[in-house]
């Protein structure tokens, strides 16, 4: 849990949540047990409906169900990561988030010092004390009619990669090996994807229907995938 002030102030105006900087907020993360215990599951409830990305549909099954049964009649904006505004900018910074709320360390390319890169981007990525990166940042919920005051204070996320020869191996795992998933491991994780999970998210989102149906999951007569599924960096879904 935290205060939307804290994500607003590190934020320029066009990124802010509008919502009081006292209001709760809380990030959702998934753990790898997610794909074998809600994903496969939903699947074979309801199968492939021509959705344009599975997995964001069980996601927002899984939240919407959970805030629905939790906080009835409460005022909650929902945002997912997949979603986006009007102006095309995600209607939340997922690692952000992650990292405000203390569930994760982002480490971007400002936390090296003395950087190697020159002039080249590097794209920042989130560890988790536990998962390593084997974790993904879903969802974002604000409380609209809950405020907190000074007894909550911020919390300061695990560094997990303290050294600058560790980070710097970290984000070049990130931008230049994200495929082989070493990235992920920079901690000993407690938990990792299994192998149907990697054979998944190794697959091209155009091609993960076809997989499913290899899996049984079969599209119903005449459905296919709304949109093209989106091909978003792999920095924004951490898969």
């Amino acid at each position: 849990m935290w205060k939307v002030g804290w994500y607003n102030s590190i934020l320029p105006p066009s990124l802010r949540l509008a919502h009081r900087d006292d209001s709760l907020a809380v990030v959702v993360l998934s753990t790898p047990a997610m794909f074998e215990q809600a994903f496969l599951p939903f699947l074979e409830e309801r199968g492939c409906q021509g959705l344009s990305d599975p997995i964001d549909q069980c996601v927002k099954r899984c939240v919407s169900s959970a805030v629905s049964q939790c906080f009835p009649g409460q005022e909650v904006d929902v945002r997912y990561d997949y979603e986006m505004l009007p102006s095309r900018k995600p209607k939340f910074l997922a690692q952000t988030a992650a990292h405000v709320s203390g569930a994760a360390f982002y480490y971007q390319q400002s936390d090296v010092r003395d950087q190697p890169w020159a002039e080249k981007k590097m794209f920042g990525v989130c560890v988790h004390p536990r998962f390593g990166g084997w974790f993904a940042i879903r969802a974002l919920l604000v409380f609209g009619g809950v405020t907190v005051g000074s007894e909550m204070q911020q919390p300061v996320p695990p560094d997990c990669v303290p050294s600058r020869e560790g980070r710097i191996q970290l984000l070049e795992a990130f931008n230049f090996h994200w495929q082989d998933w070493s990235y992920r491991d920079v901690v000993p994780p407690v938990q990792i994807y299994s192998q149907k999970q990697k054979d998944y998210f190794s697959t091209p989102p155009a091609q993960r229907f076809a997989l499913l149906k290899t899996w049984g999951f079969l599209p119903r007569d005449g459905d296919r995938p709304d949109t093209p599924p989106d091909t978003r960096s792999q920095a924004a879904g951490h898969g």
